[in-house]
């Protein structure tokens, strides 16, 4: 074998371009495996919070204090009245803070129930911490009842642990509502039946409850509110569930 042959077939030589038909073509270098990219890492969602207290100072006092302290935590909803909670494009929320003491005529129970009916948690902070209104709020279905006087450090750690946060739960899924101007809400016509059904019902009442203050029959009562969603439906604003006919009711001025 000539010494060229021995020397191209030695393991230390190094490889040369071959010729083809007159074209240099050199050897296809190794692939080179791709370099996995580490999966963009997603942001938790924040817990959308609403305020409802009529002193309007401390309103946004608390609410700057969770802007800047709070960061798990955003306020998208401040307000100093009941209807103008429920009426906000904001409600519901995942979680509202209750005064008690408002100067509307809407019992601490109707409030907790509307905002849970809706799909919202409710905590109670409040200046008139009593035996009583304690037991109430929390029957009603209220998280938790807490006193003003308590730090704000303290009662975000209250909050974290009823959204479910500090155990490393996920956050409840994001709810945006449509702007006003996307859609024109037609307002169905109801009887005076089902209009005060309607408002019993969306203010925390139970059906058998309806019943009892408009003193019907439970089957009457539940007729009513048959008819009251199959309304809405018609008017393309869909109120199968309890929290969406409490939203029908807010954007309709049924609640009171």
């Amino acid at each position: 074998m000539p010494a060229d042959d021995l020397q191209r077939d030695h393991p230390m030589y190094p490889a040369v371009p071959t010729v083809i038909g007159g074209v240099s073509r050199m050897p296809r270098p190794a692939p080179v495996a791709a370099t996995p990219q580490p999966e963009p890492e997603t942001a938790p969602r924040r817990v959308r919070v609403a305020l409802l207290d009529d002193h309007e100072v401390l309103l946004e006092s608390v609410a700057s204090w969770m802007r800047v302290n709070a960061e798990d935590f955003d306020v998208v909803l401040t307000a100093p009245s009941w209807l103008q909670l429920v009426h906000s494009p904001a409600f519901p929320t995942d979680l509202v803070f209750i005064d008690v003491q408002l100067k509307e005529p809407v019992s601490i129970e109707a409030r907790v129930r509307t905002c849970r009916a809706a799909g919202a948690k409710v905590i109670v902070l409040t200046g008139l911490d009593t035996a009583d209104l304690r037991d109430r709020a929390l029957k009603a279905g209220a998280s938790a009842f807490i006193a003003k006087s308590q730090p704000l450090g303290e009662v975000m750690a209250v909050a974290r642990e009823v959204m479910g946060l500090t155990a490393g739960k996920p956050a409840p899924r994001a709810w945006r509502p449509l702007p006003p101007a996307a859609v024109a809400l037609e307002k169905p016509r109801l009887s005076v039946g089902e209009e005060e059904a309607l408002r019993l019902y969306a203010g925390g009442r139970s059906t058998l409850e309806v019943a009892e203050e408009m003193h019907v029959q439970f089957e009457t009562a539940k007729t009513y509110l048959r008819r009251v969603r199959e309304k809405y439906a018609k008017a393309r604003r869909p109120a199968s569930r309890k929290a969406d006919l409490i939203r029908r009711a807010a954007e309709d001025g049924y609640l009171q």
